[in-house]
């Protein structure tokens, strides 16, 4: 049958279509290229207020700037970070819908009998945005005064010194534990509800230590309610730069912080994953952006490449599961 004139329209049409097509360039490499063409959603796993919802509302904007399509919070709060991680994994892997990514969402797997994901198979990292040291604290009736005081008084009396933590296996949990083994001490654990009941009690004497997010402790800090030991990054913290490291005060090489990070859907493509590696870079390397971290005791800290923070999560995975099970704690 002969081609009508109808027929041979369309087929130009599609003839001319392919050749605007570059050779070895297909259709999801070209939807990269042109990436982001609206709105992406920054799931956040905890509810509004908290560091990981204010550290995301400080980078939102300025990715948005970089960009040139909104960054949009969504909080889904719950399950130690699990409910929002889940929603990110399940997420269609096109760069529209991140995880700010948690410390806690690397140790869930060795604290909880059942995790929703597998954080090195279910999600494709982007970069370490920000990290914020804790603090080793104590109520100010203790006799110890400094860190090396403390270690001689916890071990003269092994296990009756209690020390409070935002619940069992949170990193201000785990932090102790790892104190414990690295000083050689014995405490005893409260665990609470969150971490702002546990310091409660320790500012009011019920227990004795913590090692909360510098963030949070700074201000009792500053009013006398709590006595720092050392903060538990291995550089000092410019929003206490009197407070020394626990390195420095008696623990060569301690060093075990809250970090944050920008993660995506497993298999997004690379070139996108690229771009949005190199907004993030470019957004925390920003005077303003920093200034911000600043005053909640955060420090910009970008990773060297996508694969630089792959590794960096994995590792810290490998990590906190030796302080778990070192410290025989039960899955919850």
């Amino acid at each position: 049958m002969l081609e009508g004139a109808p027929q041979r329209a369309l087929k130009l049409v599609a003839l001319s279509c392919a050749v605007l097509v570059p050779v070895g360039v297909t259709p999801q490499a070209m939807r990269a290229d042109e990436y982001p063409v609206r709105p992406i959603a920054l799931v956040v796993p905890s509810p509004p207020g908290g560091g990981t919802d204010l550290q995301a509302r400080i980078l939102a904007p300025k990715l948005s700037e970089i960009l040139g399509q909104s960054v949009v919070i969504e909080n889904r709060p719950g399950a130690s970070g699990n409910i929002g991680a889940q929603a990110v994994a399940k997420a269609a892997p096109d760069g529209y819908t991140l995880l700010a990514l948690i410390s806690s969402h690397v140790i869930n797997p060795s604290v909880l009998k059942s995790v929703p994901y597998d954080i090195d198979r279910d999600f494709t990292m982007i970069s370490r945005t920000v990290t914020a040291p804790g603090v080793l604290v104590g109520n100010p009736f203790l006799p110890a005064k400094n860190l090396r005081e403390l270690i001689v008084y916890l071990k003269d009396n092994p296990g009756k010194v209690g020390y409070g933590s935002a619940g069992v296996g949170s990193l201000s949990h785990l932090i102790v534990e790892l104190f414990e083994q690295d000083a050689g001490v014995k405490l005893l654990h409260v665990p609470y509800r969150g971490t702002q009941p546990a310091l409660n009690e320790v500012m009011s004497a019920q227990v004795d230590l913590m090692a909360p997010d510098l963030t949070i402790a700074l201000g009792q800090m500053q009013s006398g309610y709590l006595r720092a030991f050392g903060v538990t990054s291995d550089k000092r913290s410019e929003a206490a730069p009197s407070v020394p490291t626990l390195s420095e005060a008696g623990l060569p090489g301690f060093n075990a912080v809250q970090w944050f990070g920008l993660a995506a859907p497993p298999v997004t493509p690379q070139a996108i994953i690229r771009k949005l590696f190199d907004a993030t870079v470019k957004a925390l390397n920003d005077p303003e952006i920093a200034a911000r971290c600043a005053n909640l005791a955060m420090t910009p800290d970008p990773s060297a490449s996508p694969e630089d923070f792959t590794k960096f999560v994995h590792d810290e995975g490998v990590r906190w599961a030796k302080v778990a099970k070192d410290a025989h704690i039960e899955a919850q």
